[in-house]
């Protein structure tokens, strides 16, 4: 990596290059999250909606290219490039995989290649920790329920926990029992003291859970209704198709994005298109962030729906590439360009 607009190098940052700069830093992103969404939100980006390509007969597998320019006090420009393949699991492999490609915002030209899947896991969980600790206001968190027991919820609940306030109890349902109790072991191996319970079903979780998040592969949504949730409650709705539109609709909805969370069939877009309208979407995060709206409306279940906006991304590449920078690491490709 090189300030030099001549150059003609390429660097490529490992997994375990891109680690060093995310590890043990969750709280430093959380707030990192909160200055894109804020960026984002003033105008200074560009964010095109993304493609999902698709196979043949394939209706779970995916790839997404996610293109953007972000500004703020260190623009950056770029694409990732993900995969998510849900069988890859069976397979011992993740589900997702990712490249992201940094390039100049003064020439264009790439400077940067890096694994992407880290900073995608991490961008994504920080996004809910932030929408956690903007929404859910209470002084603890009695019971964190989590549906799915794979990376996205784990990374999630580290960056809850990093986040310093206490929780009380951990709730686990995932399809894969046997997945969830590994899971638990996990969760109990790294520190948390708490009590450790298994859901029955989604719906039971959301009747005993204060705060719960999805982060689940679904592509059909399967929760209709969220009258079971007690007074107070907050959804972290990550993986974004769990929910029918009668479920949206009955929830105070909080977005990254109105225009991009309404596509490719998550559940708001599925909402909007039973409806044809839209105002059943309160505010943006950015407008919590920025005192623009309140953080709870009224009574209901506030639901966050972030879509996974690139300046997340692009945030997260560019703190990583410039750090990475300053530490020397990173293989560098001098004559990379011609």
């Amino acid at each position: 990596m090189t300030d030099d607009l001549h150059s003609r190098s390429l660097t490529l940052l490992g997994a375990d290059d891109v680690a060093s700069q995310l590890f043990g830093h969750e709280r430093a992103l959380i707030d990192l999250a909160a200055q894109a969404y804020v960026t984002h939100s003033r105008g200074d980006s560009r964010l095109p909606q993304s493609e999902y390509l698709r196979f043949p007969g394939m209706e779970r597998e995916r790839i997404i290219p996610k293109a953007g320019y972000l500004g703020g006090p260190h623009p950056a420009s770029g694409i990732k490039w993900i995969a998510s393949f849900p069988d890859n699991v069976g397979l011992g492999m993740a589900r997702a995989s990712a490249l992201i490609v940094l390039n100049s915002v003064k020439t264009g030209r790439p400077t940067t290649v890096m694994e992407g899947s880290l900073i995608s896991g991490q961008r994504t969980a920080a996004s809910a920790a932030l929408a956690a600790r903007l929404l859910h206001q209470a002084d603890r968190i009695a019971c964190l329920g989590l549906v799915g027991c794979g990376p996205i919820n784990s990374e999630t609940l580290r960056f809850i926990l990093a986040d310093a306030r206490p929780v009380d109890a951990l709730q686990l349902f995932d399809l894969d029992t046997a997945r969830a109790q590994a899971f638990a072991a996990q969760v109990r191996e790294a520190g948390f003291a708490g009590p450790i319970s298994h859901a029955t079903s989604a719906e039971r979780m959301l009747a005993e859970c204060d705060l719960v998040c999805f982060g689940t592969s679904a592509v059909v949504p399967s929760v209709s209704t969220l009258a079971m949730c007690p007074p107070g409650a907050t959804v972290l709705h990550t993986s974004l198709r769990d929910f029918t539109p009668e479920a949206v609709l009955e929830a105070d909805n909080v977005v990254d994005d109105v225009d991009h969370v309404l596509q490719a069939n998550t559940s708001l877009h599925r909402a909007e298109q039973q409806t044809g309208r839209r105002d059943f979407i309160r505010a943006t995060l950015a407008d919590v962030i920025e005192g623009k709206a309140v953080a709870r409306a009224d009574d209901r279940t506030v639901m966050f729906n972030p879509f996974g906006l690139a300046a997340l991304d692009l945030a997260f590449a560019e703190h990583v590439a410039r750090h990475c920078r300053a530490a020397g690491r990173g293989l560098v490709a001098p004559d990379f360009l011609p």
